[in-house]
């Protein structure tokens, strides 16, 4: 077991070296390089495919569950508000400021800090996996989803994201949809076609009231909003065909998949979901990782915001120092204190999980 001051310490550093280090989507190479190092130079092995790496306890039993501590070390580019060289891991007040300092560096950091506690002990209840992943940022195919088959059964997951080591148990999915409603061309001035708008409107106004029967109880009700419209060519012509978007938020209640046969059950027009990747996720409040930071403190909540939880098909629970409100700002930062206080409650919460 590693001294937990020198885990603050080494995990800060690490977060410091990540930082000065661009680390786009799609362009994380150099910083799984030094993760992959920092590792080893542990006595830790790893496993690596494109820009993910990812490493098991020494210890690993097959016969026994696998929880997955999971964040990423790919950033957005910084924004034009930016005062500060955003690659200049630089400490003022307590603030560690930098680009991915706060999403999700630090939980990334911490979790890897978490995971070498537990690296080397015997008689676990689970095995650990960690897997620092790429792409996060843009839900690319080359992040955590194109390495989970590799990684072998999973029971549950932490995914490291800000949350101020709050327990977000449920997280909304996505699905964006592509609607078309097809009419007939004519001109507007006779009695000609069949218009594709007024056909639109009837879906639209269908999208804008229609209530789903299940409810989610961190969420409520999923959420349908039209928010992109096109249709015509010219004043005088009656329009064939009106396209608009929809915005579907799905929760907890639902798979994206029901939601999409139930869509298309009410509608006329045609449907296509760019993507059905992107899936509510939670956890059951029963699960002893739950519990156990319920009695550390702890306040559950549904999360509003996407992350990888959204690729697994297994419980998972967001959790990790830093604020989401934080991410992507200009100057962005995250109290070195956050830092030391997250990897103590994820060592405590899976503590009571684990042993």
């Amino acid at each position: 077991m590693i001294d937990r001051e020198k885990l603050v310490r080494d995990s800060t550093d690490l977060l410091r070296d990540l930082i000065r280090i661009p680390s786009f989507s799609k362009e994380e190479n150099q910083t799984g390089d030094t993760i992959e190092r920092f590792l080893q130079q542990r006595g830790v092995k790893t496993h690596r495919k494109c820009n993910n790496v990812w490493a098991y306890n020494q210890h690993y039993d097959a016969a026994k569950p696998t929880i997955l501590l999971n964040s990423h070390h790919d950033t957005v580019k910084p924004n034009s508000g930016y005062t500060r060289d955003p690659f200049s891991p630089d400490v003022e007040e307590g603030k560690l400021f930098g680009l991915g300092s706060n999403d999700a560096g630090g939980c990334l950091v911490s979790l890897i800090a978490v995971f070498l506690h537990f690296y080397a002990q015997e008689n676990l209840k689970y095995n650990f996996c960690l897997a620092a992943t790429a792409e996060e940022e843009i839900s690319g195919l080359n992040g955590l989803e194109l390495v989970v088959p590799d990684l072998g059964p999973l029971d549950f997951a932490i995914v490291g994201e800000p949350t101020l080591m709050q327990l977000a148990v449920a997280e909304r999915g996505l699905m964006v949809l592509d609607c078309v409603a097809l009419g007939k061309a004519g001109h507007a001035a006779r009695e000609e076609g069949e218009n594709a708008i007024y056909k639109a409107f009837k879906d639209i106004e269908w999208f804008s009231t229609y209530h789903f029967p299940k409810e989610s109880e961190a969420f409520g009700p999923v959420k349908m909003s039209v928010t992109v419209i096109h249709a015509g060519s010219q004043h005088n012509v009656v329009p064939a065909r009106c396209e608009f978007v929809v915005d579907v938020r799905v929760t907890d209640a639902y798979r994206n998949e029901e939601v999409l046969d139930i869509i298309r059950q009410h509608v006329s027009c045609e449907v296509t979901p760019r993507s059905t990747r992107l899936k509510p996720s939670s956890i059951p409040k029963e699960h002893p990782a739950v519990m156990a930071g319920i009695a550390l403190g702890r306040t559950t909540y549904g999360s509003p915001t996407t992350s990888d939880q959204a690729l697994l098909d297994i419980p998972s629970l967001k959790l990790g120092p830093g604020d989401s409100a934080r991410s992507h700002m200009a100057d962005e930062f995250i109290y070195v204190d956050e830092i030391e206080a997250g990897i103590g409650l994820y060592i405590d919460i899976l503590r009571r999980v684990v042993e």
